[in-house]
């Protein structure tokens, strides 16, 4: 009878110590979930050095979005959330919202240059095109920056519109379109070229009736009115 004894009493002894070392196990996972930290400030530093100094508090940090920032570089925290100082349980998770980088951009040249050309500048810069007034002018050919607003070296931020005042070059007289209608082509065609005006499209079509050579269709029509650099049309008997 001593045997049996002996060894449930062993046995009751072994579900003792396995119950104390669970409890103890429980509580220290306890005591761990309750600790307390108080958390650092991580405003105005690079996001993998405030990574870093979170981890070493046993917490988490999150990027919760990106903002533009004219003081703090790109890839930095400007931001957190709970804020520095606050008192927060171990492995609990801290927001931040990084810099995007500085939006104040400075305004490229543009004077001089073509449209073309100058959007191109303003698209490298992080502009855009706004407002584009168009005047003429004797002194610079048509399709050039004349001035800009903002002005040269100036800064803005960045997306912001930038007004140009663009040449349309010389102002073109206008000239009111004569009927051509039945006129012998040769001599028209010859004074028209010879006041610079574009005849670049002559047909040759059978019109019954009518001698060759001479003009029995145009455009633009008769009384339309047109300058040097618009195009005309002929149509001639053959």
């Amino acid at each position: 009878m001593a045997r049996p004894n002996v060894l449930n009493a062993a046995l009751v002894c072994l579900v003792a110590l396995n119950l104390f070392f669970l409890s103890a196990s429980l509580a220290s996972r306890l005591i761990l979930v309750q600790e307390m930290v108080t958390l650092p400030d991580f405003v105005g530093t690079p996001v993998e050095s405030a990574r870093a100094e979170a981890a070493k508090k046993s917490l988490s940090l999150v990027a919760a979005g990106v903002r533009t920032s004219g003081s703090h570089p790109q890839g930095w925290v400007i931001h957190q959330e709970p804020s520095a100082g606050s008192r927060l349980r171990v492995r609990k998770t801290v927001r931040v919202i990084l810099s995007a980088g500085s939006e104040i951009v400075p305004v490229p040249k543009l004077e001089g240059r073509s449209v073309e050309a100058s959007v191109g500048l303003l698209r490298e810069a992080g502009l855009v095109r706004g407002r584009t007034t168009q005047v003429h002018t004797t002194q610079h050919p048509a399709g050039r920056v004349l001035a800009q607003r903002p002005l040269p070296g100036e800064e803005a931020p960045r997306s912001s519109p930038i007004g140009l005042l663009v040449s349309q070059g010389e102002r073109e007289s206008r000239f009111l379109m004569p009927d051509l209608i039945a006129r012998r082509a040769a001599p028209v065609i010859a004074r028209l070229r010879a006041l610079e005006f574009k005849v670049t499209d002559i047909r040759y079509v059978s019109y019954p009736g009518w001698e060759p050579g001479v003009i029995v269709n145009q455009l633009p029509p008769p009384g339309f009115r047109i300058q040097r650099r618009n195009l005309i049309s002929l149509e001639v008997t053959k």
